[in-house]
């Protein structure tokens, strides 16, 4: 198999293992993730998986809810993904949490029973399992996009099903996402339940708060506070004598292919692409600032140009092959970053005004 595949064999001294109260969560969630397995549907999971990814928010969810939407939905989408992504990030310090693809061997239920399961490229995760951050940042990210549309069938439509279809879009997309990991062996069913709940109340509770196009000045300070305050719990959890890299370590001991091992899963990347999103927010409005450039009226085709135009640059820049170097990837993973909100909110608007007629002005604010 391209996945490879991993066959746990029952072995005479199986009778060694004890388990605790926590392991029922475990030993059941390996069992409904080899039901998943079982089923097939890779290439489909595997989709939804990669949809799930918190970096969606910052290339594909923002751009388009920016322009397809309204400005306002957008920045909140871009708010709540950085701001939900830094709070799973401090849960999952402090709740810890195991993955299923080392959980299986490291417990010694493969000892006990006979599995066959696959690890697949994105199974080898390198931070705790609980929340499900895919869950959980896309669950609050998305929640204005629902809420939006919910407002907009709310005008057009009496039917109240035709009104709760953007909801019921949304809950199933969480549904999804959260198999997908299962079936992945990123995550057990009860932290994906988690990350769901969690996405949904931060979505909810966070949508009204976003500070929308706020000065250089106080995103450069919550760029600093992110980080700083981050920086201090990891270290204060150190001090204690915690040690914060337990599953980056177990993750390299049983992830099955070292390669599946990717820089981008490490606690601080989510944490440097967070700080600088921020920091790059401020700069683009400082830049707008500044230079007194009032973008016109985007026409619905100068809209969708730009929705395109942003997604295929925000992917093709987030997929430049980077550098193996620690320090190196970490600085060429703030400067992209940072300059994905200037891309969505300057340079692109500014670049298709230019080359496409207007036809119909209409963008709303």
């Amino acid at each position: 198999s391209t996945w490879g595949v991993i066959q746990w064999r029952e072995q005479s001294e199986a009778g060694n293992c004890s388990f605790t109260t926590m392991d029922i969560f475990y030993t059941s969630g390996v069992q409904f993730a080899e039901t998943l397995q079982s089923a097939g549907l890779e290439d489909f999971w595997l989709w939804v998986t990669f949809f799930g990814d918190p970096k969606c928010v910052f290339i594909i969810y923002f751009p388009l809810a920016y322009f397809l939407l309204d400005k306002k939905t957008g920045l909140t989408v871009l708010w709540l993904g950085l701001i939900s992504e830094w709070l799973n990030l401090i849960s999952k310090w402090l709740l810890f949490g195991e993955r299923p693809f080392w959980w299986i061997s490291e417990s010694g239920f493969s000892k006990k029973k006979e599995t066959f399961l696959r690890q697949f490229p994105s199974s080898c995760e390198t931070g705790p399992g609980s929340p499900s951050g895919h869950c959980m940042i896309t669950g609050a990210a998305l929640w204005p996009i629902v809420s939006s549309l919910a407002r907009q069938r709310a005008w057009n439509f009496k039917s109240w099903i035709m009104r709760a279809m953007p909801f019921t879009v949304y809950f199933l997309l969480l549904l999804f996402i959260g198999l997908s990991r299962i079936f992945i062996l990123a995550h057990f069913p009860h932290q994906v339940i988690g990350g769901i709940l969690a996405g949904i109340s931060l979505g909810w509770l966070l949508q009204s708060w976003i500070p929308l196009e706020r000065g250089f000045r106080f995103c450069l300070m919550t760029s600093l506070s992110l980080g700083l305050s981050a920086t201090a719990i990891y270290w204060t959890l150190i001090i204690l004598g915690i040690d914060l890299n337990w599953s980056m370590k177990l993750a390299a001991k049983w992830c099955e292919n070292p390669k599946w091992i990717r820089m981008d899963t490490y606690p601080f990347a989510s944490l440097c692409r967070d700080v600088a999103t921020v920091l790059g927010l401020g700069l683009t409005f400082h830049s707008l600032s500044d230079t007194q450039l009032k973008l016109e009226k985007l026409s619905w085709l100068q809209r969708g140009w730009c929705a395109v135009l942003s997604l295929v640059t925000l992917y093709f820049l987030s997929s430049i092959a980077q550098p193996q170097g620690v320090a190196l990837w970490y600085g060429l993973n703030f400067v992209k970053y940072a300059s994905f909100p200037w891309i969505v909110i300057l340079l692109l608007p500014k670049v298709v005004q230019i080359l496409v007629s207007p036809g119909t002005p209409s963008y709303p604010e």
